[in-house]
């Protein structure tokens, strides 16, 4: 196995290329967990690995708790199944809380402050209430707690990393919070072992052939328990060495496609940053270009064969769209099946297209 075949490996065990999904729910309990700072390129996502998907059914998935959005790995926004929501953040959670302990102090953010917070947060969306976040910021000032210099941030971050809350749906295109337990009342308990199993199995499945240092930045998690975790899901995986590393993924994995190809990927998607070692799909010469000035901002991506070759954004105007490609050979022609792939995109925006 090389580079290449690990690319087309990715592809079909993502769902990018293949058998899509029907349903955004099974994309996101397929992969683990997706990543989801960037809310609209998070749709895409998820609609790329769908049949005929649409922004409004990805997004009626969320208004319906089916998929939830939280803050369960390396302190960033992903999608997840509500019923892995217990586990998941029982799991993560307690190395990001003791690494933001300073943090909180800095911004006087104490025990008895944090407490009066869960109090009021409690009783304001008890019964299945959503409030935007402005309103939360409110009910804390109206409280008398300070909600400048990030303290009100922090102090949402603490309370979703604590599984009390979590993001609900949009309302007026404004961001709101509800109750985790009212939000996602099938949510499971695990113990340590079979959670770490559990996720493991997900991450390898659905992102291998990957190697253990890609699955441990992936969940943030430290190395004794990536390596326990490893090792319990290892007789549900195969793995192979590339380059001196050890590559694991399903042995029922879907077989690739031996056509050519070509995909529009959101920024953000987890077949680049799913892992920690990208050189399989993305040369290191062009990683600027994907991430200029190396700020953690990812531009959205065209993948050939496998192989990031360039990216691309979308111009919105007169209620159509318009693509801009920037290939990293500009000398070179995109191949014609371009066309199609922004024709899925215009059909999940429910947009036409401007050529």
């Amino acid at each position: 196995m090389d580079h290449s075949e690990i690319a087309q490996k990715r592809l079909a065990a993502q769902h990018i290329e293949g058998q899509k999904f029907k349903k955004p729910e099974q994309v996101v309990r397929w992969m683990g967990a997706m990543q989801a700072q960037n809310y609209p390129q998070a749709l895409w996502a998820i609609g790329k690995r769908m049949e005929s998907a649409t922004q409004a059914q990805v997004e009626q998935a969320i208004a319906e708790g089916k998929i939830i959005r939280t803050w369960p790995m390396r302190g960033t926004l992903h999608f997840i199944a509500p019923e892995d929501s217990k586990w998941l953040l029982a799991l993560t959670s307690p190395r990001m809380l003791a690494s933001s302990k300073g943090r909180l102090n800095q911004l006087e953010l104490d025990d008895a402050v944090l407490q009066q917070s869960a109090e009021i947060f409690q009783q304001a969306l008890n019964g299945g209430s959503r409030l935007s976040r402005a309103d939360m910021m409110n009910l804390l000032e109206n409280s008398g707690i300070r909600v400048d210099g990030q303290r009100g941030y922090h102090i949402l971050w603490y309370w979703s990393q604590k599984g009390l809350i979590c993001l609900g749906p949009l309302e007026a295109k404004q961001q709101t919070y509800v109750l985790l337990e009212e939000w996602a009342p099938q949510a499971k308990e695990l113990m340590r072992e079979e959670a770490l199993l559990e996720l493991a199995k997900r991450y390898f499945i659905s992102h291998g052939p990957a190697a253990l240092r890609d699955f441990a930045w992936w969940c943030g998690l430290p190395m004794k328990d990536v390596r326990l975790a490893l090792e319990l899901a290892k007789p549900f995986l195969v793995s192979e060495e590339v380059d001196g590393a050890e590559y694991w993924f399903s042995g029922d994995s879907p077989i690739p496609a031996n056509d050519s190809s070509l995909h529009l990927l959101p920024a953000f998607d987890e077949y680049l940053l799913g892992y920690t070692n990208r050189s399989a799909v993305l040369p290191v010469e062009y990683s600027g270009k994907v991430v200029p000035g190396k700020n953690g901002v990812f531009f959205p991506i065209i993948v050939e064969d496998g192989q990031v070759t360039g990216t691309w954004k979308k111009e919105i105007a007169r209620k159509s769209i318009a693509f801009e490609f920037n290939p990293f050979s500009p000398e070179r022609d995109l191949p014609a099946s371009w066309q199609k792939e922004a024709e899925a995109f215009s059909n999940f925006l429910g947009m036409p297209m401007t050529l």
